[in-house]
């Protein structure tokens, strides 16, 4: 496949394929920070919707953080894997613990990218959950989990670039996928775009203020 220049323009490019649903009340953005971000604000200026963050920390099975027993989210959501916690006999307080841990860094990252604004409500949305692309899927899961648990009403995963077996796996978690390209192989996402630099978390606050001015204005007018 051709790649995509950076992230602004696979933005512009998903929200055509997403056209559908431009100017609906009931549609809110959510990107993943940090690469998420630049994506998912072009989607939202062209589909005239709010764009908000929606924050995933997994929680790494201790001695093997590679493996995740879980996952938290904004909106203090949790969501655990039982197969997981059951195979290795993994103890509620060790759960708690590992969550007390990420739940500091979430907060941290909250205050950092939103300030003291609340988080946008997600109950009875139709919420699209965005990301610059999914490797393993396993953050979008439980981003997709955590939408169902805040009440949105139907959750839709858009993404420009996903390893097929990936995009395959979230068809059966959100009740849409939409994907620009499933390259194979597809080993990493920065392979897929010219520009892949690392999104500072200044250009994600910047991104959110101006987002939130346009949409002041959107519903001003």
């Amino acid at each position: 496949m051709q790649r995509f220049k950076d992230r602004r323009e696979a933005g512009k490019l998903l929200a055509k394929a997403l056209y559908s649903y431009q100017g609906r009340e009931d549609v809110l953005v959510l990107a993943l920070p940090r690469g998420g971000v630049p994506v998912a604000f072009e989607v939202a200026s062209a589909l005239g919707a709010p764009l908000e963050l929606l924050i995933v920390r997994k929680l790494g099975v201790p001695g093997h953080e590679e493996l995740a027993l879980g996952a938290i989210a904004s909106g203090n959501v949790r969501v655990l894997n039982q197969e997981v916690m059951a195979a290795l006999g993994i103890r509620p307080e060790t759960v708690e613990a590992v969550a007390a841990r990420e739940a500091l860094e979430l907060a941290r990252r909250e205050q950092l990218y939103r300030g003291s604004r609340p988080m946008l409500p997600v109950a009875g949305q139709l919420a699209i959950v965005i990301d610059d692309g999914i490797a393993t899927g396993a953050t979008m899961r439980a981003a997709v989990r955590a939408l169902r648990q805040l009440g949105a009403a139907r959750v839709l995963v858009a993404t420009p670039t996903s390893a097929r077996d990936s995009a395959e796996m979230l068809r059966h978690e959100a009740d849409e996928v939409v994907c620009l390209a499933t390259p194979e192989p597809y080993h990493a996402v920065g392979l897929w775009y010219e520009q892949f630099e690392q999104i500072s978390d200044n250009e994600v606050r910047q991104l959110l203020e101006l987002a939130v001015r346009h949409s002041r204005k959107s519903h001003e007018a």
